[in-house]
């Protein structure tokens, strides 16, 4: 008999997770579980909760989802408050298990999640298995060693491209979930998702996660992501990608990627197969770019670790130290700046917990290079409200709009009346987002 526990994290789904198919395959009793360590949502060091309400809806469904599907073939979700240290070893010898088997995260304080229940549980005899599984491409993969991996995405796309290396085939989901162990504590799963108060649903949101179409969760991303390309949006992705408002100017897959209720390799075997059935174009292949830099911002992490979360980031020494405007900072996070445009993105953001990726960058260049505030503040604010928070993009792009990552070009700062006119010419947007 093997006991293991698995530990989902940022991999909420069943289909395509080498981890959670390897320990079904190795165990012959296996509890599923997922940790809330309550102190997670502490107050961050600016002054607000690090989870905001957005986040915690959609991965509350994101949760509900999984623990049904676990059900509905004999197996649960337990939920585990507490930190994993304590919280999942404690676990771990009370079931008798032999390992814990989880995702491996390539951020700093995921890694020390994972060090810590490592160091408590080696000296029961328990291993931990890490397993790296979020990008499109496996480490091995590559046509480069990690410590090679080039600093500019130009130079990694070109040698990706010029390699002629694919994805592999995603996983399907596995066939048969070894039986909950006999002594797995008797405790309800997830309490499903959380009914969205009234005051919370706002039809101007271009992605109003309330409904079911836009739940949390791995059958709602398969349902998406099977009628983005029915509807061949694919085609059209390149001309729209920057628009502001609406469902359909983007892919909107980044929600359920940054949950783990959608894989990478899920979304480009789906984009493979529309190109074979009706034909790549500039559209299609710029999917097929942003999933690249989602990756390449995944090797980063690899590469440099904690190095991206300093407040010079990968600058040398004799950069300065990021200045904040503590008032300006609180301005920008109420939409208050002045700046309309500005104003309507941090508006559609704190009412809706998304924003297209144009107008991030306009806001976060904003609070950056015009209020003077330290970026990592920024980053910190976009952690806490968007719902397809992911510390891989998030660190890598407020990063780049610093000058404080891989780009020698020293960071970006947008013309917000030239951002204006081309995106909003008529102003729809800041009439729509011109009130909270």
């Amino acid at each position: 008999m093997t006991t293991l526990i698995y530990w989902f994290r940022n991999d909420l789904r069943l289909a395509d997770n080498p981890a959670f198919t390897l320990a079904c395959k190795n165990a012959t009793r296996l509890l599923p579980i997922v940790c809330q360590d309550p102190q997670a949502n502490a107050d961050t060091r600016w002054g607000f909760c690090r989870v905001g309400v957005h986040r915690q809806h959609f991965h509350a469904a994101a949760l509900a989802d999984l623990h049904a599907q676990l059900a509905g073939r004999g197996s649960a979700l337990l939920v585990l408050p507490g930190k994993a240290q304590h919280a999942l070893a404690a676990l771990a010898r009370q079931i008798g298990a032999s390992g814990v088997m989880c995702e491996a995260i390539a951020a700093p304080e995921e890694q020390a999640e994972v060090a810590e229940l490592t160091a408590a549980l080696s000296q029961h005899g328990i291993a931990v298995d890490a397993v790296w599984q979020s990008s499109m491409f496996e480490p091995a993969g590559l046509p480069f060693p990690l410590e090679r991996l080039p600093d500019m995405f130009t130079g990694f796309r070109q040698a990706i491209e010029k390699a002629g290396v694919l994805p592999r085939a995603p996983l399907p989901a596995p066939a048969a979930i070894p039986p909950l162990p006999d002594l797995a504590p008797s405790r309800d799963g997830p309490d499903g998702a959380l009914e969205l108060p009234l005051e919370m649903v706002d039809a101007r949101s271009s992605f109003p996660y309330w409904l079911p179409a836009f739940s949390g969760g791995e059958r709602a991303a398969a349902a998406h992501i099977g009628r983005y390309f029915e509807r061949k949006l694919a085609h059209t992705y390149k001309a729209t990608r920057n628009g502001l408002s609406g469902i359909d100017y983007s892919s909107k897959f980044s929600p359920w990627l940054a949950t783990g209720a959608l894989s990478a390799r899920t979304a480009c075997a789906a984009l493979h197969r529309f190109e074979s059935d009706h034909g790549a174009n500039d559209g299609s292949y710029w999917l097929w770019f942003e999933l690249l830099w989602r990756d390449h911002f995944r090797f980063l992490h690899i590469k440099y670790g904690a190095r991206l979360y300093r407040a010079r980031g990968l600058a040398d020494a004799s950069a300065s130290p990021p200045r904040h405007h503590v008032k300006s900072f609180q301005r920008w996070c109420a939409g208050e700046t002045g700046e309309p445009i500005v104003d309507a993105g941090m508006r559609e953001l704190a009412a809706t917990g998304y924003l297209s990726n144009r107008l991030r960058q306009i806001v976060a260049s904003y609070l950056i290079h015009d209020l003077a505030c330290d970026w990592r503040a920024g980053a910190a604010w976009f952690e806490a409200q968007l719902i397809d928070y992911d510390p891989y993009s998030n660190q890598g792009n407020w990063l780049y709009i610093a000058g404080r990552g891989t780009d020698p070009r020293g960071g970006r700062r947008f013309n917000l009346h030239k951002q204006a006119q081309e995106y909003d010419p008529d102003g729809h947007y800041r009439t729509l987002w011109s009130q909270p």
